[in-house]
């Protein structure tokens, strides 16, 4: 959950997938206040809006640059001329369907991205932090659903819960050289990213080949829809837990989401077959 955290300095900061959502929002809060930021984008024509926007605002502490994490040659690049205190792994996607049912490239592709590029880039700069012997802290935005299963949703939050297990896994393993660990998971809030991941489902699902009827898969994605909230509480949230020195491990946004997710977590306890 969510508690209070304290920040001792300005932070060099790295974060994947700005350029549009949390990743924007949050690399534009973090430089307003005064952390050197390296705002990374998939794509050229994002670098160039994102790089207005920040000029507009004066901001010229953050620094647009392109990094596909999926792209070898921009993760090299990123390796050795990027050198920051926190990473943090905002850049994710997302395929919809049954899981019983969607197409095993679609979930390749989700962990592609979500787990292994995620995983990579990080290994790597884990890597420069310890052969440097400083500290560092690396932030895996995640989700509310990597905390559990949800039908419809499947492959995207089977990466989640892949996310989950690494970062716990890696806190502890990274502890004793200083490299600190969190994972943030917010629930839904209106990015744009959910109203991408409801909308693959209905380019692959075929009521003539599929015994999950589309109309089902549609009443699923409205209910997800319909509970979207302003993102600027989540960015303001993020804004606060990234650069801070010390804080939660798990970061559940909004915290009056806590109980909640605590409650589905027991129900797999109680679930009988």
């Amino acid at each position: 959950m969510c508690a209070k955290t304290i920040s001792s300095s300005k932070k060099r900061i790295l974060i994947t997938g700005a350029g549009s959502g949390f990743g924007e929002g949050v690399a534009l809060g973090l430089s307003k206040k005064g952390h050197e930021v390296i705002a990374t984008v998939q794509i050229w024509p994002q670098a160039t809006k994102l790089r207005e926007q920040a000029e507009e605002l004066g901001l010229k502490n953050l620094r647009v640059e392109k990094l596909d994490i999926l792209d070898c040659f921009d993760v090299e690049h990123a390796i050795k001329e990027f050198d920051i205190d926190i990473l943090v792994n905002n850049a994710a996607i997302s395929f919809t369907g049954p899981i019983s049912e969607i197409p095993l490239e679609l979930v390749q592709r989700t962990f592609d991205t979500n787990v292994f590029a995620a995983l990579n880039l990080t290994q790597q700069f884990v890597r420069k932090f310890v052969d440097e012997k400083r500290p560092g802290k690396i932030v895996f935005i995640s989700s509310v659903a990597g905390l559990f299963g949800g039908a419809g949703y499947g492959a995207y939050t089977a990466s989640k819960h892949a996310i989950e297990a690494i970062a716990e896994t890696m806190q502890k393993e990274l502890e004793k050289y200083r490299i600190k660990v969190q994972t943030i998971n917010p629930s839904a809030y209106r990015t744009g990213f959910n109203d991408t991941m409801t909308e693959s489902a209905f380019y692959w699902m075929d009521d003539a080949v599929n015994f999950t009827k589309r109309a089902e898969m549609k009443k699923l994605m409205a209910h997800v829809l319909g509970k979207q909230k302003d993102p600027q509480e989540a960015i303001d949230a993020m804004i606060s837990i990234i650069p801070a020195d010390s804080g939660m491990f798990r970061n559940v946004i909004p915290i009056s989401f806590v109980p909640a997710m605590q409650e589905r977590q027991a129900e797999a306890w109680r679930n009988k077959i």
